[in-house]
């Protein structure tokens, strides 16, 4: 029955765009509201990319009614609308907040203690503390204990006592720390509005004869884009025609322009630098590379982190807690202890307000949203705040060879006949067989027939089959012809490749080659020796890596021993493991992690099994690899290395940080409490003390903009 309720809940299922998130407080009102609503079987509020997500039926009425209490505008995810930008001294928030500091200064300056100033302290109070006060007593009488709770007790309370100018002080403080918490979250989403507003909202399209402007949502796959210089792409596509310089950089994080021309993939949100192009539409406008990494930044951000889920919890027991606290303080030592009414019910005050914990709650969603969003913007996209900080934890990295550390395009380098036939004969029927298969080798064989002039339909197969892990076979002229590793024919002869072959075979995997060998199931022929080029970037990115403190790299290949060792001792790979099947890299990462946090790096789709196996799986080239985006925890956009140290740099560094906050706030708290035992703490200064922890967590998160990648 639950499988098929949560198929209800699927067809039901909507996404709404949020205008008006104040704070994290707020977000979680209105999903509490919204769960409210009649119809409504579910929602999720994603505060870090202001949106919502309801499953059962609602109307945007609904959904704005039950955000009422904060004026939330709301609107469906795909509709596209201008956000109105109010300026700072327009908003109610700034006037009421600007009207309640003035009649505070004015009450300061009439003098205290006499019933013109209070009337003024009270209207202060009044105008700058009225939304708190609804939000508050809405808090109150449903038993929902939050920050507006707390606020609007200690408020009134601290009137009724007779202290307003301090209740004053303390509503415009608190709309303060209120207006610097939504610039902060502002702040740190832009990284995703500058990444929405990346792609143009229209193209030039060729229909017919005609050049017509069309909106993306209205471009077909088959559409041909025509792109001049200077003009960023709308859409995912492959040229057609033209050459041109285009900067990727909003994709990949790569500054330098990349040459293109007919047939290279292009994506929606690069800028065309030079030459005109003509680019053949390959996909919809929902789903393009931009399209793909701002939804997955935007899931990443509602995903939350370890020690944010350990903070929500914290805050659910907390401010219950502190309200009972602070009730015990006012009413325990005047009824047993004969202590003043007055003075006790102050310090029971301060507590409430010193207990809100702003700082506390928005310690970790400001950190995780700032370190996603820079990491997006250099072309590195991490999947969510718990993938953040178990990259911050990584002290095992274990790296794929092909395609990771080479550049995966490997070359033929030699070709040793070993019997009969001369080298294009032996090349032709390597290459007929490996035209069928996907290894990365076997295309450096057919681009070697292909250099050659050499016509492949020569040598016609019949029954090809691959040999999962060892290579291939197929039927030419009437023979079975293997190609394969020396492993291969070592179990295919009966006595083994001779002597003198295995020789050869070791001396060319001692020069950092791979040796195929072709042959029948009687004996060797040919032996072609294959190099894949290693990355200028490698050694300097694993020395990097050690630098940072990295414990232990490992390659993992299926590639021999010797060569593995060769490109192994090049790069600076402390350890290497060698011939190993994809099962054996899934044994091997599940083994290195009993040793520690492990993270993968591979190109997302041999290596899916070991990188959804380590704490982290890192996929190289996300860009316009479907199977890389889903698989890995992180992946770094453009085929750069160099990406990976500034990945784990800036992990570390959130991870740092939501510890300081988090102990900041906590610490603020202990000290402001112990305060209170002997009457040290004022009302003002606990305002003043919540207010500075929620500016300086704030601030701190803000400094992960300033992490930079190589």
């Amino acid at each position: 029955m639950q499988g098929s309720s949560e198929q209800v809940q699927d067809q039901k299922k909507a996404v709404y765009r949020i205008q008006g998130f104040t704070c994290t407080n707020c977000a979680a009102q209105f999903e509490q509201n919204v769960k409210a609503l009649p119809e409504v079987q579910n929602a999720q509020v994603n505060f870090g990319a202001s949106k919502i997500t309801v499953y059962g039926e609602a109307t945007i009425q609904d959904l704005e009614k039950a955000g009422s209490f904060e004026g939330l505008k709301v609107y469906p995810e795909k509709e596209q609308r201008t956000i109105e930008k109010v300026p700072f001294w327009k908003r109610k928030a700034t006037i009421t907040t600007a009207l309640s500091a003035i009649l505070l200064l004015v009450g300061y300056l009439v003098s205290k203690e006499n019933t013109a100033a209070n009337l003024i302290f009270g209207l202060a109070i009044l105008i700058g503390g009225y939304e708190l006060f609804i939000k508050g007593v809405k808090g109150l009488v449903r038993f929902n204990f939050n920050m507006n709770t707390l606020m609007t007790v200690a408020i009134i309370g601290a009137a009724a006592i007779g202290k307003w100018e301090e209740g004053a002080t303390v509503v415009f403080l608190f709309a303060i720390s209120e207006a610097l918490e939504a610039f902060s979250m502002e702040k740190a989403r832009q990284s995703i509005h500058s990444l929405m507003d990346v792609a143009p909202k229209e193209a030039t399209i060729r229909r017919g004869n005609q050049e017509i402007q069309v909106l993306v949502d209205d471009i077909q796959i088959g559409d041909i884009m025509i792109v001049k210089p200077g003009q960023k792409l709308a859409m995912d596509g492959k040229v057609i025609k033209g050459i041109s310089a285009v900067n990727q950089a909003a994709i990949t994080g790569e500054s330098v322009p990349v040459s293109k021309t007919a047939g290279d993939e292009v994506f929606a949100g690069t800028l065309n630098e030079e030459g005109l192009l003509e680019v053949e539409v390959t996909k919809r406008v929902d789903d393009t590379t931009i399209a793909k990494i701002i939804h997955l930044v935007e899931e990443a951000q509602a995903e939350k982190a370890p020690s944010q889920a350990f903070v929500d919890r914290f805050a659910q027991y907390y401010t219950p807690a502190i309200m009972v606290l602070a009730l015990g303080i006012a009413v325990i030592p005047p009824l047993l202890f004969d202590g003043a009414w007055g003075d006790w019910i102050y310090r029971g005050l301060a507590l409430l307000v010193v207990g809100c914990p702003c700082a506390l709650v928005i310690s970790t969603p400001v950190s995780i949203v700032t370190a996603i969003g820079n990491a997006a913007k250099n072309g590195v996209l991490i999947k969510g705040g718990i993938h953040l900080e178990e990259t911050g934890k990584l002290s095992v990295i274990a790296f794929d060879k092909t395609g990771t550390l080479t550049k995966g395009v490997p070359v033929v380098t030699d070709i040793v006949t070993l019997k009969g036939k001369e080298e294009n004969e032996l090349l032709g029927i390597a290459a007929a067989i490996e035209k069928w298969s996907q290894h990365p080798l076997a295309s450096a064989i057919v681009r070697k027939a292909d250099d050659k002039f050499l016509d492949l339909t020569k040598w016609e197969t019949q029954d090809f089959s691959s040999i999962t892990g060892k290579g291939a076979k197929a039927v030419i002229q009437g023979v079975t012809y293997y190609v394969g590793s020396p492993r291969l024919f070592d179990e295919l002869i009966p006595e083994g490749l001779a002597e003198r072959i295995s020789t050869e075979i070791h001396r060319l995997q001692k020069q950092g080659k791979t040796v195929m060998v072709l042959g029948t199931e009687k004996e060797a022929l040919a032996l072609i020796a294959v190099a894949d080029e290693v990355r200028e970037s490698s050694r300097e990115v694993i020395r990097q890596l050690h630098e940072l403190g990295i414990q232990k790299t490992v390659m993992l290949t299926g590639d021999n021993q010797a060569t593995a060792e060769a490109i192994g001792k090049q790069v600076g790979i402390r350890e290497v493991k060698a011939e190993l099947l994809p099962q054996h890299k899934l044994e091997y990462i599940k083994n290195l992690k009993n040793s520690g946090n492990v993270g993968m790096v591979g190109d997302g789709v041999n290596d899916a099994p070991a990188l959804a196996s380590a704490n982290v799986g890192i996929a190289m080239g996300g860009a316009g690899t479907d199977t890389a985006l889903e698989t890995a925890d992180i992946a770094l956009m453009a085929d750069d290395l160099t990406k990976l140290p500034f990945t784990i740099k800036l992990s570390r560094k959130a991870l740092q940080i939501i510890k300081q906050n988090i102990t900041f706030s906590l610490l603020i708290k202990v000290v402001a409490l112990l305060l209170i035992i002997p009457g040290w703490l004022t009302l003002w200064m606990a305002i003043f003390a919540d207010m500075g922890a929620t500016l300086i967590v704030t601030l701190n998160s803000l400094r992960l903009m300033r992490v930079r990648g190589s």
